[in-house]
Formats: structure tokens, sequence, C-alpha cells
């Protein structure tokens, strides 16, 4: 809605920048990061400083959007009888392991998915840990959505977005003073071999399935999936103006 006094107000020029002013008041903008495939240490690294500059008003609310190398990790719970093959085999595989602060448990990340890791101000758009999660489990259904795939939040105690009993995105969080970090992880077509290794998130005799793998629809170059994402990211979260960065780095 406009201000009243813009209503009354007979002159169509007053009427029109009082519009303007408004929307431009509710108008967001994301800076979005589009990384390519990028090591996770060094991903982190750069969560971190990103981080410590939002936290400082230095940057706008930032998204990177990104793979990995074949890399697991684990939370900060530090559940390791989740991996079910010793760290040794991992090296021999060219997997990474990784512990973190994030929540959640031990999960893959790899070629050919989509991640994101959102570097937002919980405070300034107005949420709470419990729906910024559940807004991130809504990007995921939407995306897979958009191939015929019917996607919905786990149950109790199930985190990350399913596809029936297979899970198809994980989601992993850390929310420091209001800014959050790390993310979502969707497979589009990741080698679901790697998931055998270990109980993906805690969560035991459930399949890992891909968007490859449940639709019918032959699916786009990956990069187009990956802007599918960002865009329901961003319509989930209200941000209005998109700006694009390529193998974004701090300067």
């Amino acid at each position: 809605m406009v201000d009243r006094f813009c209503i009354i107000e007979p002159k169509r020029r007053v009427f029109l920048e009082c519009v303007v002013l408004q929307e431009m008041r509710v108008s967001r903008s994301l800076e979005v990061w589009k990384m390519g495939t990028i090591n996770y240490l060094d991903a982190l690294r750069l969560q971190e400083q990103l981080v410590s500059n939002r936290k400082a008003h230095k940057i706008p609310d930032t998204l990177l959007s990104l793979q990995h190398p074949p890399t697991y990790t684990l939370g900060k719970r530090r559940t390791d009888h989740n991996l079910l093959i010793p760290e040794s085999d991992l090296k021999k595989m060219g997997a990474e392991l990784h512990y973190t602060q994030r929540g959640g448990d031990i999960t893959f990340h790899g070629p050919h998915q989509a991640i994101l890791y959102p570097i937002i101000s919980l405070r300034d758009i107005g949420l709470g840990a419990r729906n910024y999660v559940e807004k991130l489990e809504l990007t995921m259904i939407e995306l897979a959505s958009l191939y015929g795939v019917k996607a919905c939040a786990g149950q109790a105690g199930e985190t990350g977005v399913w596809v029936g009993e297979r899970k198809i995105g994980a989601i992993g969080v850390r929310i420091s003073f209001g800014i959050t970090s790390h993310g979502l992880a969707f497979n589009i077509d990741p080698d679901l071999n790697y998931f055998k290794h270990i109980v993906p998130c805690g969560i035991a005799n459930k399949e890992v399935t891909s968007l490859r793998k449940e639709t019918d629809l032959v699916l786009p170059a990956e990069e187009v999936v990956h802007e599918q994402l960002i865009s329901c990211f961003a319509r989930q979260f209200g941000y209005s103006n998109l700006l694009w960065k390529e193998n974004g780095l701090i300067s």
C-alpha cells in the first residue's frame, strides 16, 4: 500500500513519487557470486570473511553459488560414527573430509550438485532460524517442481528435502549474531555411490536421490539449473534486485 497522504493528494506527480518511494523501501538487493567449482576450505574461508564484512555492514546480503570437488563434511556435533569407512579410504577415492561449525550431521558435497551459501542478515529481513530453514527447504521444493518432481520437507528429525523416502536436498546452516553461512546442497546428478560411505545427515535406512533420477524431463545445462535455484531462493526470500558477480573474490 502507498502512504495515505499520497492517495488523497490530487496532483498525480506527487502520487507517483510516493509510489516510487514506497517501492524503494520494500525492494531488497542480493549480490550473487557465481563461483564455479571451488575447494571446500577456500569456500569456508571466504564465507568467514564475508560474514565478518556483513556483520560490519561493509557488504550487502550475498549468495554464493558453487560446487565442490568430492568432499565429506561433519557438523559441530562431530558424529564420526556416521562415516562408514576409514578416512584413509576417502583419500584413496580422491575425497576430502572436513569438520565444520554448521548444524546438521555428515553429508557429501561434489560435482553435479547445486550449492548455495547465503551470507544474509536475518534481522534485516525479519526471519528467525526456523523460518529461515523452512524457506531454504521451499527453495529446493520449488526448484524440483519446475521439473515435475513433488518434493517436501522431511518429517520430524529428518532435515532437508525429500521425494517420498528419498533425500534430494540437504541443509546445514550456521547463524552468528543474525548472519547466516553454510546453506543447502541440491542433487542435480551427482555420483550417488559417494553417499554409500556415510549415513547421510545421520538418517539411517533412507536413500539419496537426484533430480536426474526423479524427473522424466531432459535436464538443461547445469548452469541453467544453478540459476533456477538462485531465482527460487530470491523469490522465497523476497529479493527483487539481483546483482551478479562472476567468480567473485574479496579484494
